[in-house]
C-alpha cells in the first residue's frame, strides 16, 4: 500500500478517535477554534502529495495558499480578530507563496516571477506599514528612493559595458 494511504488512514483514525472521545465527554472540542484546520489539512495534503510523488508541481500553489490562510485564521482565532486590521496583507502573500513554490519546484519560467514579485512586494510593504506603524508617506518615500537608485545604477551599469 502506498505511504499516502497509510497517512490518510492514520489521519482518519485519529480524527475518529477524537470525535468519539468528545462524544463521551472525555475531551472537549471547541469547533469555533478548529475551523482553520479545514484549510490547513488540505493544504498540507497538497504539499505532501507533491513531495511524496514528485509529480505535478501545480499542487504546491493551492497547498501554499491554504496553509498560509490556515495559519492566518488560526492566529486570529487564538489571539482575536482585531489582528486582521493589520494582517490583511497576508492574503496576497499567500498567493505569492504558492506561486513561488511552483517556481522553485516546478517549471522555472522567469515570467512567473513578475506576479510573485508584485504580490510579495505589496504584501511586505503593507505588512511593514501596519506592524511597525511607520508613516505611509515615509515608507512610500523610502521605497521610491530605493527603486529610483536601482533604476539609475542599473542604467549606468548597462552603459558602462
Amino acid at each position: 500500500m502506498k505511504r499516502v494511504n497509510y497517512l490518510f488512514g492514520l489521519f482518519l483514525l485519529i480524527i475518529g478517535v477524537l470525535l468519539i472521545l468528545a462524544n463521551f465527554g472525555v475531551i472537549e472540542i471547541i469547533w469555533e477554534n478548529l475551523w482553520p484546520m479545514f484549510l490547513l489539512i488540505p493544504g498540507i495534503l497538497f504539499e505532501l502529495s507533491y513531495f511524496i510523488y514528485r509529480k505535478d508541481a501545480g499542487l504546491l500553489v493551492p497547498g501554499g495558499i491554504l496553509i498560509t490562510y490556515g495559519i492566518l485564521f488560526s492566529v486570529n482565532t487564538i489571539y482575536g480578530w482585531h489582528l486582521m486590521e493589520d494582517l490583511w496583507p497576508i492574503f496576497p502573500l499567500g498567493v505569492a507563496i504558492g506561486l513561488f513554490q511552483l517556481y522553485l519546484f516546478g517549471v522555472r519560467e522567469k515570467g512567473i516571477l513578475i506576479p510573485i514579485g508584485i504580490l510579495g512586494a505589496i504584501s511586505i510593504f503593507f505588512l511593514i506599514n501596519n506592524l511597525f506603524f511607520i508613516d505611509f508617506g515615509l515608507l512610500a518615500g523610502i521605497v521610491l528612493v530605493v527603486i529610483g537608485l536601482w533604476v539609475i545604477f542599473k542604467k549606468a551599469k548597462s552603459n558602462v559595458k
